[in-house]
C-alpha cells in the first residue's frame, strides 16, 4: 500500500494541527495505521496507532492531546494533535502494519511532514 503524510507546517505553542495519511493501491481498512515521528538527530519514535477495529494506542507523551481516527470510506487516517509543544516538532510518517488488532510490524511507510511548533 502507498501512503501519503499531508498536514504538516508552521505553528505556535498551543495550536492545533492535524495530519492526513492517504493510501493507494489497497484498502486500509485491513491495516493496522501507525504514526511515529523523528526529530532532527533523534531516533524515531512510536506516536500512536488505530487498529482495524478502532482501538487506539498512545505513546505517553502524546495522550490526552493526540488522536488518531481513520475514515474507511475516504481511505484516510488522521492524527489529530492539540496543544502542540515545541518538543512535538518532527517530521511525522504514517506506516501500515498488516498485523491483526496489535501496531507491530509496519511493512508500507510513507513519506513524512514536517511539523515546526515555536514557542
Amino acid at each position: 500500500v502507498q501512503l501519503q503524510a499531508s498536514g504538516g507546517g508552521l505553528v505556535q505553542a498551543g495550536d492545533s494541527l492535524r495530519l492526513s495519511c492517504a493510501a493507494s493501491g489497497r484498502t486500509l481498512r485491513n491495516y493496522v495505521m501507525g504514526w511515529f515521528r523523528q526529530a532532527p538527530g533523534k531516533e524515531r519514535e512510536f506516536v500512536g496507532a488505530i487498529s482495524q477495529s478502532g482501538r487506539t494506542f498512545y505513546a505517553d507523551s502524546v495522550k490526552g492531546r493526540f488522536t488518531i481516527s481513520r475514515d474507511n470510506a475516504k481511505n484516510t487516517v488522521y492524527l489529530q494533535m492539540n496543544n502542540l509543544k515545541p518538543e512535538d516538532t518532527a517530521v511525522y510518517l504514517c506506516a501500515a502494519s498488516p498485523s491483526i488488532e496489535i501496531p507491530r510490524a509496519y511493512t508500507d511507510w510513507g513519506q513524512g511532514t514536517l511539523v515546526t511548533v515555536s514557542s
